[in-house]
């Protein structure tokens, strides 16, 4: 009687782990078929051909986009305004032994580049990691025009600052910079962020993403659009800190997740899965067999 529970025991734990599996699996499929060809989100210049059709589509945008430069180094000798006026150098902010989530907008967007720092503020309170402590925020102004107003990266600040809610340490862990155009150019050309300035509206042609820039200054992961995963985000700070950053079992939980590229996101792999699913299922078994086997030297003496 006991044999024939113990195999219908494992009979159900097979079958369980089995259709695990197959959602598993299912949800990485539909991840693939996540597809990105926008101007605005795309992961390299706009081509428009991809879309199936070059017409309509703004001379401005065609060669705008962020292509991918990863582990490019960015120009830390690079000089800047702070959001007091103040100059300061990019490597300023590096060299701390923690990230920098950089955000490349300019102060006087009407639209996109409030949805990107919206929607990053947004995220950031969803991650258990701290502004200031475990990694810092920066944000670069690509209008040379803005230099001259430091008022504007000072009201972002507090604007940012009042939005994200945390402790006293993030107001060292939020920085808002302006620069003069070779600056600013030699930093977008590091991160591959190409944008135009479009004479007809008088305003910038630019793709929206955050890149996630190692403590020492190099460039390690690129999140599209304006709305990032708190789970996209944890898992690149945990990366570019190189494992400095979250616990043993975060460790684990990211051994599971692999960055895409191409989506600028971190998906499901199954491979992953499936080998702690099976080290699980050894051990599971393990277990209910030494259990079995205590009981049944008990029953005999």
């Amino acid at each position: 009687m006991r044999k024939s529970l113990a195999i219908s025991a494992v009979l159900k734990l097979k079958l369980l782990l089995s259709l695990s599996a197959l959602l598993l699996a299912t949800n990485v499929w539909a991840q693939k078929s996540e597809h990105y060809n926008s101007p605005l989100y795309a992961p390299k210049k706009y081509d428009p051909t991809q879309a199936g059709t070059s017409s309509g589509l703004p001379a401005a945008l065609k060669s705008v986009g962020i292509e991918q430069k990863l582990d490019a180094q960015l120009p830390l000798d690079a000089e800047f305004k702070n959001e007091s006026g103040d100059i300061v150098k990019l490597g300023d902010y590096f060299g701390k032994g923690r990230p920098v989530v950089l955000a490349l907008v300019y102060y006087e967007c009407p639209m996109l580049c409030n949805e990107v720092l919206n929607g990053l503020t947004g995220s950031l309170k969803g991650v258990s990691f701290e502004a200031g402590k475990e990694f810092d925020v920066l944000a670069i102004s690509f209008d040379a025009r803005e230099n001259d107003k430091p008022e504007l990266a000072k009201n972002k600040k507090a604007s940012y600052l009042n939005r994200y809610g945390r402790g006293s340490a993030a107001e060292n862990g939020w920085h808002f910079l302006t620069g003069t155009q070779s600056e600013i150019d030699r930093v977008t050309e590091a991160v591959g962020f190409n944008y135009e300035y479009d004479e007809a509206t008088e305003q910038f042609a630019h793709a929206g993403g955050v890149m996630i820039i190692t403590p020492d200054g190099r460039t390690s992961r690129y999140l599209y659009g304006i709305d990032y995963a708190p789970k996209d985000l944890k898992f690149a700070l945990m990366d570019s800190a190189e494992g400095k950053i979250g616990s043993p079992v975060e460790q684990l939980y990211l051994y599971c997740f692999h960055y895409n590229p191409a989506t600028g996101k971190y998906g499901l792999q199954i491979l992953s899965v499936m080998r702690l699913m099976a080290v699980a299922t050894v051990l599971g078994l393990g277990a209910m067999l030494f259990v079995f086997l205590r009981r049944g030297r008990k029953e005999l003496s």
